[in-house]
């Protein structure tokens, strides 16, 4: 017999999980379904079981496997970029800068500002005809042609990846400089007062009180940056010549551009064991199990 206390707790948590069934588990479940089809868009036929040929198709497929090094290269890059800027922007955030209000607001901009306007915004940036960049280089003489952004393939690609981290570095600042300001000035005092300097501070004392914050930054980045389909899609539409293409976008483009839900489905379902992997190791991290 469970006690008044475990059937409250059950009673409170109930709703919670069986809203996360609704909107994970079914939806999850359906593109598991899905993905063993043939299932069309717009077709009123029955789908036809398949087993595992949508992803044998996968595998063959050289679009999907560009589709997979550029997830994984754009968020390799994008998060050590953003952290690498992120960290240091927190701390000189932490100081006692006389407009500190002012540049914490400023700085959050980019992370606050709809997608879709900030992408539209850098569309233009990028545009070869009335882009600032091009205008600066040739004003400059740094470059004796304008500069087409998105008419090569790495040139698209490091165009996005400038995009996603603009947008995702203020989330590290912000974040970290959170942790920052919780941090006992004691310890800090105390070291000092044994002869520590700035830099031995930062690997003794502030990397390790960081560690949950980072870690838990890490992820969500991680997560969100793997999954982004509003910058690539509004930017490129994963070109030029489907050379931009990340998961999400090259399952939109399959799945729903060309109607093969079902192979749209299995590129999506793709992106699930690559997420589970990064929150294992980041779920070890943030229990304390690596040392730094």
């Amino acid at each position: 017999m469970m006690t008044q206390q475990e059937r409250l707790a059950f009673g409170l948590v109930g709703p919670a999980v069986l809203a996360l069934v609704l909107i994970v588990g079914y939806p999850f479940l359906m593109g598991v379904y899905l993905s063993m089809t043939d299932s069309r868009v717009g077709s009123s036929a029955a789908p036809a079981f398949v087993g595992l040929n949508n992803f044998f198709w996968l595998a063959r497929s050289p679009l999907f496997h560009t589709a997979v090094l550029n997830s994984l290269l754009y968020t390799f890059i994008a998060v050590l970029v953003k952290f690498m800027l992120g960290l240091p922007l927190a701390i000189l955030l932490w100081q006692n800068l006389p407009p500190k209000k002012l540049l914490r607001g400023i700085i959050l901009l980019p992370w606050v500002i709809p997608i879709v306007l900030s992408a539209t915004a850098w569309k233009w940036i990028y545009d070869p005809t009335y882009s600032v960049i091009n205008w600066l280089l040739l004003n400059l003489e740094l470059s004796e042609s304008r500069v087409l952004w998105f008419g090569s393939p790495w040139a698209a690609r490091i165009s996005v990846m400038l995009v996603n981290i603009w947008r995702g570095t203020p989330f590290f600042a912000i974040n970290i400089l959170a942790g920052l300001m919780t941090m006992p000035t004691e310890i800090y005092d105390a070291a000092k007062t044994d002869g520590a300097g700035p830099i031995t501070c930062f690997f003794r004392i502030t990397l390790p009180l960081l560690r949950p914050i980072l870690a838990f930054v890490l992820l969500f980045s991680t997560v969100m940056t793997i999954g982004d389909f509003p910058i690539v899609y509004m930017l490129t539409r994963g070109g030029p010549l489907n050379s931009t293409h990340l998961l999400p976008t090259l399952a939109y483009q399959i799945g729903l551009i060309t109607g093969n839900l079902g192979r749209g489905t299995a590129v999506a379902l793709f992106i699930f064991p690559v997420l589970l992997t990064v929150v294992y190791f980041q779920s070890r991290l943030m229990r304390n199990r690596w040392n730094w």
